[in-house]
């Protein structure tokens, strides 16, 4: 079968024709005929082993940790791989499937899943968001950014605030409902200052990060008290673009009525990830299907993946590739 498979010598994965096909190995488990796979920053960490959930490779394994397609009695469905996803062929386990609705395109479910895992686990089950609360998503540009305003709006959040660096992208979030940008472009005491202002108007209920790294600091920064008693905010982070790491002042801990957190693969209980596919997943690929909700993506043929692995993906757009 044609497979995208990393080798244990390492560099990129390569484009394979002929790759053994996978075999049911255990109950509770399918085989699934893949149509479509995403390739996001998750799937490439976990290829060269920088994710801390990456298993060390002792032997060529195919990429790609979720995608659809359709299984032997032609049910189109997400699933989450035991095998590599990127591949004509997968070994699935039944219980973390979800059906697809009626008219939604393979790409489009295959790039949806990660994005509302990566926004709709970090808004409902960390930061406990509430109709009126005030969202500030810090590097929305993305793909999950951009599905994290949606969801802001969509939970009934009454002010969403968003940063990136993008001018143009930051511009187009007003579109999806964002009422005001920072660029993170400008100086940091300009990004302070005008952080401060709003959180003295109106009050940030949750930060939702995709950055960490510097953008972070200066946001926590911005909370920082002064010894009267403060706003209750819920800080999640997501994501690591901006750097892995952060200094972080004892003061602003113990200054500020703030709930630090984050919200990834291994913070989750099971309880919540089985909401996530049983409640979440169906619901928001509904909204995708009525158009309620807003998805960028940008295909490339499986036989062409050697072009995908280092392509300059266009801000916001989610590149999926057709098996």
């Amino acid at each position: 079968m044609k497979a995208i498979v990393m080798f244990p010598e390492g560099g990129m994965p390569q484009y394979v024709e002929n790759y053994p096909e996978p075999e049911i190995g255990a109950e509770g488990q399918a085989l699934i005929s893949v149509q479509a796979v995403a390739l996001k920053h998750l799937d490439k960490s976990r290829a060269n082993g920088t994710h801390y959930s990456t298993d060390t490779p002792g032997k060529p394994k195919v990429i790609g940790m979720d995608g659809v397609g359709f299984l032997e009695d032609g049910t189109s469905v997400y699933a989450i791989g035991i095998s590599g996803m990127m591949a004509q062929k997968a070994i699935v386990d039944k219980s973390r499937m979800v059906v697809l609705p009626a008219g939604i395109a393979p790409a489009v479910a295959a790039a949806l899943p990660n994005a509302i895992a990566g926004s709709a686990m970090a808004l409902r089950y960390r930061a406990n968001i509430q109709a009126g609360d005030t969202v500030l998503i810090n590097g929305a540009t993305g793909f999950t950014g951009r599905n994290a305003i949606q969801l802001a709006r969509y939970h009934g959040a009454k002010k969403i605030i968003a940063t990136g660096r993008n001018e143009a992208s930051l511009q187009h979030l007003l579109t999806l409902g964002v009422d005001e940008v920072i660029s993170l472009q400008q100086p940091d005491d300009s990004i302070i200052s005008r952080l401060k202002e709003i959180h003295r108007t109106s009050p940030i209920d949750i930060i939702v990060d995709y950055t960490w790294g510097r953008p972070a600091e200066l946001i926590l920064e911005t909370l920082k008290g002064q010894g009267n008693f403060t706003h209750r905010t819920r800080f999640v982070t997501v994501g690591s673009m901006a750097g892995d790491t952060i200094q972080l002042s004892s003061e602003i801990l113990r200054s500020v009525n703030l709930h630090l957190t984050g919200s990834g693969l291994g913070s989750w209980t099971k309880a919540e990830m089985r909401i996530l596919l049983t409640e979440i997943l169906p619901e928001m690929l509904q909204l995708a299907v009525e158009g309620k909700l807003k998805v960028d993506v940008q295909t490339l043929a499986i036989n062409e993946f050697e072009k995908a692995w280092e392509m300059d993906v266009e801000s916001g757009r989610r590149l999926v590739v057709v098996v």
